[in-house]
């Protein structure tokens, strides 16, 4: 007897085939249970601008301490100039977690190079050349590290500094500036830099606590208290929490 019903149904679908408002599953994947990795479309706590600049015997660079949940002045005990080495300082904004992160893997390759005890020590264009390689490759997988990184030191006698940021994107320069820096804090490093090209380490320090001061007038997502990051010939010094001096005297003239 001729079955009607099997004549015009549609036939079965093939063997881990597409089903109807359903996704495929391919091969090595598993989306039955839709078991997907979301990656971070934004960064979430986030610190501000990072200030770094060379001088006549080595490179300085500062950092304030708050990260900012959104526009929420929420962690205000973040640090962000960190000694790598006797060799190298660094500095990093943008998303805080993963500053943390890249922390750790960066303290892991400084304890490696420790247990080879070769007699060599890390050097800053190495460590900037490697952070480019791995931000890059973070960023071809469509899951960037939110962060731009400022790596100085002494290489060779001479002052270092070199920035990476989160499309693998890097350069070296005497002044560098992250964030809102870029715009209010370069052009007065700049400036000085072209007026003192020979500026001592007093001189150095004094310039990043101005630029420090607008920012902190200037930038909504700034904090009043920095840290300050010195690599020179004699070694490392990692100085703060130091702290703007406020002056509003004039705020209420201000319209």
């Amino acid at each position: 007897m001729f079955n009607t019903v099997d004549a015009y149904s549609a036939p079965p679908l093939w063997k881990n085939g597409p089903s109807p408002c359903a996704f495929h599953n391919f091969p090595g994947t598993n989306c039955e249970n839709n078991d997907f990795t979301q990656h971070s479309q934004a960064p979430v706590t986030t610190a501000t601008s990072v200030i770094a600049f060379t001088f006549n015997t080595g490179v300085i660079i500062g950092g304030d301490l708050l990260a900012s949940y959104g526009s929420l002045a929420r962690y205000r005990n973040c640090p962000r100039v960190m000694k790598v080495n006797d060799n190298i300082i660094m500095g990093a904004g943008g998303d805080y977690a993963d500053f943390q992160y890249v922390k750790d893997l960066v303290d892991q390759k400084i304890i490696e190079e420790d247990c080879l005890d070769d007699g060599f020590k890390l050097k800053p264009r190495s460590l900037y050349c490697w952070l480019t390689r791995i931000m890059y490759n973070r960023r071809s997988r469509f899951d960037p590290f939110w962060n731009n990184f400022v790596v100085g030191g002494i290489q060779e006698g001479l002052p270092f500094l070199g920035t990476v940021d989160k499309l693998g994107t890097a350069y070296e320069d005497n002044a560098i500036c992250t964030g809102y820096g870029a715009h209010l804090a370069l052009p007065l490093i700049r400036d000085a830099l072209e007026k003192n090209p020979l500026m001592s380490e007093e001189e150095a320090k004094a310039l990043l606590t101005k630029c420090m001061e607008v920012l902190f007038y200037r930038d909504a997502r700034s904090y009043p208290k920095y840290q300050i990051g010195v690599i020179t010939d004699d070694g490392v010094k990692i100085e703060g929490p130091l702290e703007v001096s406020q002056k509003w005297d004039l705020a209420h003239m201000i319209h």
